[in-house]
C-alpha cells in the first residue's frame, strides 16, 4: 500500500523556521522525483520545490534561498527545511512523489506563519 505522510507543520512567528518531512512507504522511493506543493488559503496549489533521485534540486523563486529540500533515500523520507518564514508561506504543503505517468501526493500538513 502506497503511502506518503507528512508532518512537521504549525504555527511559527515571521522569521522563524520549521522543518517538514514526508515519510513514504509500498513504492521504490530512491527511484522517484519528490516534490512539495502548497496551498494557501483561497489560492491554487502551486510547485515550491523538486528534487531527483540524482539530488538535483530545484526551487520556486518565492522561496528560493530561504527553503531546502533534502531526501535520505534510506529512510524513504523527503525534507522540507523552511527558513525566515513569512506569513505568505502559510499554506498547507503537500509532498508528491513521481516517476513517469505514476505519482502519488500526501494527505498535506498545515503551516500558519502568523505574529
Amino acid at each position: 500500500q502506497v503511502q506518503l505522510v507528512e508532518s512537521g507543520g504549525g504555527l511559527v512567528q515571521p522569521g522563524e523556521s520549521l522543518r517538514l518531512s514526508c515519510a513514504a512507504s509500498g513504492f521504490t522511493f530512491s527511484s522517484y522525483i519528490l516534490y512539495w506543493y502548497r496551498q494557501g488559503p483561497g489560492k491554487e496549489r502551486e510547485w515550491v520545490a523538486t528534487i531527483t533521485p540524482g539530488g538535483f534540486t530545484n526551487y520556486a523563486d518565492s522561496v528560493k534561498g530561504r527553503f531546502t529540500i533534502s531526501r535520505d533515500n534510506a529512510k524513504n523520507t523527503v525534507y522540507l527545511q523552511m527558513n525566515n518564514l513569512k506569513p505568505e508561506d502559510t499554506a498547507t504543503y503537500y509532498c508528491k512523489a513521481k516517476l513517469a505517468r505514476v505519482e502519488y501526493w500526501g494527505q498535506g500538513t498545515q503551516v500558519t506563519v502568523s505574529s
